[in-house]
């Protein structure tokens, strides 16, 4: 028997740490039938199932042209030669429309398929998307995100919205085939290891069999340093996929890496969007309940959380110039040390000419 477990996300719900948690343990998983497959010895699962998902979804971003294709069709293959469980897993498959979920049901027939969805409270969820977009190159500021956000005019606001999601997705399943895993409202590793573990117990995986835990995961930017890539990518005039020389600089080495590490006021929801994140969240649980899915955590999580009455919100789109500069110089000094480390790719090639006409003359 065969039971597949399809991840669909949400995004920024912890999937970077679980995708990458599973990835490292795979072949420990393995060994008491827990699989999650890649398509190469040379691919990481948590790529494959990216280039996966593209495929499936029809979209191609995030390499070169045609890097994904024809990879939904070998992870497949991979899936149907397993027993036992196997988990596809990510978050770019949320809001897939029902023809492509029609064809995973196909493409999986035989196996007993489940639908996992990861869920957050919008009061962090919103804010995170925005980051999230900016990292990938958008340039719109935040008030401008939200008023198209609580429109659901978004890619991120498609795939946050529950039922919506899992009203596709589940079309067609018993409903304790799909799982709402929530994700707790305490942050730090409390959150991450809390999420871990119900994972586990929905997958029937002792954490035992996942000694390695990961280092990966997808850090939140503060006011200033968004605000700084932010202006970065309209400087550069930087789009969203579309991968570009600097691109990896932008996207790895500052917005994921060297700013992601500062101290920062954190990007929040501004108070007067709680009535609508609360008025969501009510419209989510009484989706959740009457629909009669599974539930793992607790859907009270769902629900924001008010800050407390003296915490002043911090406008992300008016961040004052002198907080702006010291980020900008601290990405620019990680710059300049990466243009140093790397190899000035004259002098290279000037080098490999000098080697092949030296093995040329001994000869």
């Amino acid at each position: 028997m065969r039971r597949v477990y399809l991840h669909i996300g949400a995004p920024k719900t912890g999937t970077t740490y679980l995708q990458d948690r599973l990835s490292v343990n795979a072949r420990t998983l393995a060994s008491h039938g827990v699989h999650f497959p890649t398509t190469s010895p040379l691919v990481s699962p948590g790529l494959a199932h990216f280039r996966a998902a593209l495929d499936l979804l029809g979209q191609d971003w995030g390499g070169p042209p045609g890097h994904a294709e024809g990879s939904w069709e070998a992870l497949v293959r991979r899936v149907r030669r397993r027993s036992g469980t196997v988990v596809i897993s990510h978050e770019i498959l949320a809001p897939a429309t029902p023809a492509h979920v029609a064809r995973v049901m196909r493409d999986l027939a035989g196996s007993e398929v489940h639908v996992v969805y990861t869920a957050r409270d919008l009061a962090r969820q919103a804010p995170a998307a925005w980051q999230e977009s900016i990292k990938q190159g958008r340039r719109w500021s935040y008030a401008r995100f939200l008023a198209r956000f609580t429109r659901g005019r978004t890619w991120f606001a498609r795939a946050f919205d529950v039922p919506r999601v899992l009203g596709t997705w589940g079309a067609g399943l018993p409903p304790e085939r799909v799982h709402v895993v929530t994700v707790p409202q305490r942050g730090g590793d409390h959150r991450r290891d809390a999420l871990w573990l119900r994972m586990c117990g929905l997958l029937g995986m002792d954490p035992a069999w996942a000694p390695l835990d990961s280092d990966r995961s997808n850090a939140s930017l503060g006011v200033a340093e968004t605000q700084v890539v932010r202006q970065l990518n309209r400087r550069m005039d930087r789009r969203t996929r579309r991968e570009s020389s600097y691109d990896e600089l932008i996207r790895d080495l500052l917005a994921q890496g060297e700013l992601a590490g500062r101290r920062s006021w954190p990007v929040t929801l501004p108070p007067a969007r709680f009535d609508w994140a609360e008025a969501e969240a009510e419209r989510w649980v009484e989706w959740i309940v009457g629909s009669g899915v599974d539930v793992v955590g607790d859907l009270q999580e769902l629900r924001p959380v008010r800050p407390a009455a003296d915490d002043r919100w911090r406008d992300p789109d008016r961040v004052a110039a002198k907080r702006q500069l010291g980020v900008a110089l601290d990405g620019l000094a990680a710059m300049t040390r990466e243009a140093a480390r790397r190899p000035d790719p004259e002098r290279t090639l000037v080098a490999r000419v000098r080697a092949q006409a030296q093995r040329v003359r001994e000869r």
